[in-house]
């Protein structure tokens, strides 16, 4: 029988991207005509349930490693990215998804205005973000075991809900609602994971990646894994059993911030 590809396996075994695939799943509403832009599709793990969903898929990527290997679990409808200007026509999308990309580029405010510019008017942007603050504690964690931000290819520790809301305004957009996921349990377990992927068992990467290497990132390096996956996956159902203890900090903020925004078209004629 043949194998999964190595993006579906892994993502099996990951806490923070099954919360995300559940969002894409429950809350991501795609018409069957629509035309949309999946931004920062690094491996493709996301954009596989994504394109599941119906409608017409562009993804695009700053790095052509990511597209390169977006590509073999996807197929079609990849483009290369530069620095600063999207390489799409004003009004070519009826949504944007940007999952995990907003806290990796320099100019975030460009980044939104040249979502805003992108989007239809009535267009719509699902944004995935790291959630920061001043009680964000395993945030402050991280750099004692050895998880510096550049280890996740991040330009900043993330976002708070009214960072968003004005960075959002300011290019036109109109945040219409929020929610953040990955509480304490989620975020604990998925940061030893990455201190012992990158302090133990990871190589040093011959070319940096945009989002990072705080994980394997091809198919060889997945492969180079698979001693250490396999006795993950047998401990994996006490590692999720442990996350469930979530559900009881309910009232806790996520380390993970969500927000559904609108063109605001006012500001746009």
């Amino acid at each position: 029988m043949e194998l999964q590809p190595w993006q579906l396996r892994m993502v099996r075994r990951s806490l923070k991207k099954k919360e995300k695939i559940d969002l894409i799943e429950r809350r991501v509403p795609v018409g069957p005509d629509e035309v949309l832009l999946d931004l920062g599709c690094a491996q493709g793990i996301l954009s596989y349930f994504l394109r599941r969903k119906g409608g017409y898929w562009v993804s695009t990527d700053l790095d052509l490693t990511n597209l390169k290997t977006s590509q073999a679990l996807l197929g079609r409808n990849f483009v290369q990215m530069g620095e600063r200007d999207l390489p799409f026509k004003d009004r070519a999308f009826d949504q944007v998804v940007c999952l995990d990309y907003l806290e990796h580029v320099d100019d975030d405010d460009l980044t939104l205005r040249e979502i805003r510019r992108v989007l239809k008017n009535g267009g719509r942007l699902v944004l995935v973000t790291p959630h920061t603050g001043r009680f964000f504690l395993l945030q402050k964690l991280r750099p004692r075991v050895g998880l510096k931000l550049e280890f996740y290819g991040h330009k900043r520790k993330g976002y708070g809900r009214r960072d968003l809301e004005t960075k959002c305004a300011k290019a036109g957009l109109r945040i219409v609602a929020h929610k953040t996921s990955s509480r304490f349990f989620t975020e604990l377990l998925e940061l030893v994971l990455n201190a012992v992927y990158v302090n133990l068992l990871s190589t040093k990467p011959q070319a940096k990646l945009r989002d990072g290497h705080i994980r394997p990132t091809t198919s060889e390096e997945f492969s180079s894994q698979s001693r250490a996956f396999k006795f993950y996956t047998f401990v994996y159902p006490l590692v999720w059993l442990i996350s469930r203890l979530d559900k009881f900090l309910f009232f806790m903020r996520g380390n993970v911030i969500v927000v559904w925004a609108e063109t605001a078209e006012e500001n746009h004629p």
